[in-house]
């Protein structure tokens, strides 16, 4: 099922400002459970982990930045 233009940029909207901040907060958490690892380490989770909550979501982000074909050229 393909979403609309309009549909996905409220989805990418409420994965943006609801789902990364509760992402974020579980993945400090998770990875707070652990003995705190060099520097280098713990960033390289960050990191990891930063490019991975996106990739379930990419079919909704991609296509959100352009105009969709609903609206109307520059007025």
């Amino acid at each position: 099922m393909a979403l609309s233009h309009k549909a996905k940029r409220r989805w990418s909207l409420v994965i943006l400002l609801i789902g990364l901040p509760v992402y974020i907060v579980l993945a400090v958490t998770v990875v707070s459970w652990f003995d705190r690892p060099s520097i280098l380490v713990e960033l390289l989770i960050y990191v990891v982990l930063g490019m991975l909550w996106a990739l379930p979501f990419k079919f909704v982000f991609k296509g959100v930045g352009q105009a969709g074909p609903e609206d109307d050229g520059p007025a």
